[in-house]
């Protein structure tokens, strides 16, 4: 497999991923329109969710610099990182993002920002301490195809779906509760009754499962997105050794980042929680993660992103 023959796969599957996620939305949409017999709630839990979603978007990249306690970097503090990143910028074709460090032991970095002009990238003290400048390279170009592939844009999408699903589950299931003379199939004649009663069945289990189906098609989508900046942080590269070596020691580091957070966890190169302790060993000794962590996590397995680098050809 190439390399472009690997990015153009991700992509096809990320999209595809997104395509599931808006027949989900929709189908939710028609079967609570259908039982509340009003689609102006729906445009009501979609205005709120996206409002709330665009707010956190703009804001992402002080958010998370915040949150880290990140400073920026300049040309005459540390020259030779910022013309690390400066050449590999040139190379994308990107304007020159805003540079950041995070005072922290642990190896990692991450990239944020709502579109090109307004990226940030962010790499901590231990990245550049525990990492040779070929590793580096690969996390800064892996962070920067993040950008150029405008994940924070598909992410936010995502993002927007995912909430807009969980306000239509809570406030069918709060109706019910509430004041369910309001939700058609309950009160009224018992033709009525019983014509709706399948449908609201349907409306109260997709209420518990549509919330979960959503967050997981969510993390689907940002696993693929880190196989595609790490493929096409290879085209900027042209040395996938320099990004697997980095995937070793970053993983294999086993203290979290000081500053780690639930919120910002999706945004790192790898897991800012320390070690990945997913990583089970079978009883042939050979390692790899169990398929239940893999659903549930937010980035691959580390396995399976070497392993993917390792099958490209230059």
């Amino acid at each position: 497999m190439t390399l472009y023959t690997n990015k153009s796969r991700n992509i096809r599957k990320t999209w595809l991923l997104m395509a599931v996620f808006f027949g989900i939305v929709i189908g939710i949409g028609f079967i609570f329109s259908r039982i509340y017999g009003n689609p102006s709630i729906l445009y009501l839990a979609v205005f709120l969710s996206i409002i709330m979603n665009i707010i956190s978007y703009w804001f992402s990249d002080k958010i998370a610099l915040a949150l880290h306690k990140a400073q920026p970097v300049e040309l005459k503090s540390n020259p030779e990182l910022y013309r690390v990143l400066e050449n590999l910028t040139i190379a994308a074709g990107l304007p020159m993002p805003k540079f950041y460090l995070i005072n922290d032991p642990a190896p990692n970095a991450f990239a944020t920002g709502r579109n090109y002009k307004n990226s940030v990238i962010c790499v901590t003290s231990g990245l550049l301490e525990k990492l040779d400048r070929s590793e580096i390279e690969g996390v800064l170009a892996h962070e920067l195809s993040h950008i150029g592939n405008r994940d924070m844009l598909v992410s936010t999408v995502a993002v927007v779906l995912v909430g807009f699903v969980s306000i239509l589950s809570d406030m069918f299931m709060r109706s019910l509760w509430l004041a369910p003379s309001r939700v058609e199939g309950f009160g009224g004649r018992d033709d009525d009754r019983r014509s709706n009663g399948l449908v609201i069945l349907i409306g109260i289990a997709l209420s518990i499962l549509a919330p979960i189906f959503a967050s997981l098609i969510h993390l689907a989508i940002s696993r693929k997105r880190e196989f595609l900046a790490d493929a096409s942080g290879v085209l900027l590269t042209r040395y996938p050794e320099g990004l697997v070596s980095a995937l070793k020691k970053i993983s294999a580091y086993g203290r979290p980042i000081r500053t780690a957070t639930n919120a910002t966890a999706h945004l790192f190169f790898e897991n800012p929680f320390g070690a990945d302790k997913r990583v089970k060993e079978d009883e042939n000794g050979e390692r790899g993660t169990p398929w239940l962590a893999k659903i549930f996590s937010t980035h691959p397995p580390i396995e399976d992103r070497i392993n993917a680098l390792q099958g490209l050809k230059v």
